[in-house]
């Protein structure tokens, strides 16, 4: 029992710091406020993550297994429905690690480590849409030029790297609140299914629009 303590406390320390990341921005949080709220000594913070960029890192680390997870299921969607749900989810997870995504710029400029790995990130999401795209026509669910295929990619990506952050720009007091969560990530679905409109087949698009009535009926509207 004495060996699970200091995982158990190591993992209490990266989910108190993912909350108050999220609530109030990576610059904004002190490791002094984790340890008060948390509870525990400061010297005892530091015994697990020595410094800052450590409790980054992890918790970065924790989401890119998580991320990876998912882009692998890309290539089996086949219909806008499935893709729905699957834009849905990866904004449901990017929105469970938003500190990383509301201040990205800011820690990518003092974080060499996250730098080059959120690179990697930009790839495997770019990856993962091509094949989903692929998938989508093969399936005769929309009719892609293979020409356009990198710049729909690329445009699907930026979408969802930065819709975050476009929502806090829109509205910075509320954007990031709990209650506000479930409407963002819908937006942010809708948005970059949006940018497939054009291919895809009438049925499709037709499937499209009932899905954002029926999920997002303002947008709709």
């Amino acid at each position: 029992m004495v060996k699970k303590a200091p995982r158990r406390t190591a993992e209490r320390i990266l989910e108190t710091t993912l909350t108050l990341f999220n609530r109030f921005g990576e610059p904004n949080v002190s490791t002094t406020l984790i340890s008060s709220e948390l509870g525990i000594s400061p010297g005892n913070l530091y015994y697990h993550y020595p410094a800052k960029d450590e409790l980054i890192n992890a918790l970065f680390d924790r989401f890119e297994v998580e991320l990876n997870g998912l882009l692998g299921a890309a290539e089996q969607v086949r219909d806008v429905e499935e893709a729905w749900f699957f834009f849905h989810s990866l904004f449901e997870l990017i929105w469970q690690h938003r500190f990383l995504y509301r201040d990205l710029n800011d820690l990518l400029s003092k974080n060499r480590r996250l730098e080059t790995h959120f690179q990697s990130v930009l790839k495997n999401k770019t990856y993962a849409i091509k094949g989903l795209l692929d998938g989508m026509a093969r399936a005769g669910a929309l009719r892609n030029d293979a020409r356009e295929l990198d710049t729909t990619a690329t445009s699907m990506v930026v979408v969802l790297t930065y819709w975050l952050s476009f929502e806090y720009v829109r509205d910075p007091r509320h954007a990031h609140e709990a209650a506000n969560a479930q409407a963002a990530l819908m937006r942010g679905a809708q948005h970059v299914l949006n940018l497939l409109a054009p291919y895809l087949e009438q049925g499709q698009r037709l499937h499209l629009v009932k899905l954002v009535s029926a999920y997002n009926p303002t947008a709709a509207a």
